[in-house]
């Protein structure tokens, strides 16, 4: 007699919704432009700080929540527990094994994101202007919008001047959100493989093998 759990597990897994998509970008990262993009961890959790401009010109409901901030950090998780005030091990075991609905953490940064981060590993990598616009693709992307186009606000954010927004996609194992970070550093062209990055350390491990195997220097940084 076969197992019914997994059975169920795989069902399930094979039922949910994968998203957010790669964005498909043909050239292979050159590391050569002035747009200057980080990478941060947060221990267990990654997320991108991309210049606010370009996203707010794309999502203009974000210039109306953060203003003229320089900065905003971006990172996708599990709905319940990104949001939960505690930390239980039934949501942890939640998020982990079952799929469920995802929201995206936006986070206004000030200029020195070095400083705002200091307690966090982050890597900075320079995207050409074409690199960046697959990137805010793909994280406008990652937001869920309603019939009219506009992004839904859920509760505050958990640190700093943040808000959590509904996002696409259903969250599980094989759908975490360290491998929403490495489907963004696809999305600019990066060889990475996203269904292998299932931790924060697989995520810098691999920049940080870039950085070293090449030299770059960004204007924005």
């Amino acid at each position: 007699m076969k197992p019914v759990l997994p059975l169920i597990t795989v069902a399930l897994i094979s039922a949910c919704s994968a998203k957010p998509d790669v964005v498909s970008h043909t050239p292979a990262f050159t590391g050569e432009g002035d747009n200057a993009l980080y990478i941060v961890s947060h221990g267990w959790h990654t997320g991108f700080v991309v210049p606010a401009r370009e996203i707010q010109m794309r999502l203009p409901a974000l210039r109306e929540r953060f203003g003229g901030t320089p900065y905003i950090e971006f990172g996708w998780g599990e709905k319940a527990f990104y949001q939960a005030q505690e930390i239980t091990s039934g949501l942890t075991l939640r998020a982990a094994f079952w799929p469920t609905p995802s929201v995206v953490h936006a986070v206004a940064v000030p200029h020195d994101v070095d400083a705002y981060f200091s307690s966090s590993d982050i890597e900075t990598l320079c995207l050409t202007d074409n690199e960046l616009s697959s990137l805010i693709e793909f994280i406008a992307g990652s937001l869920e919008k309603n019939e009219y186009g506009k992004v839904l606000p859920l509760e505050k954010g958990i640190y700093g001047n943040s808000q959590f927004y509904q996002a696409t996609g259903d969250y599980y194992l094989m759908n975490a959100c360290n491998q929403w970070t490495a489907k963004g550093l696809k999305s600019i062209g990066m060889d990475i493989y996203p269904m292998f990055k299932l931790t924060a350390g697989s995520v810098i491990n691999y920049l940080r093998n870039y950085r070293h195997a090449t030299s770059q220097s960004c204007a924005g940084v």
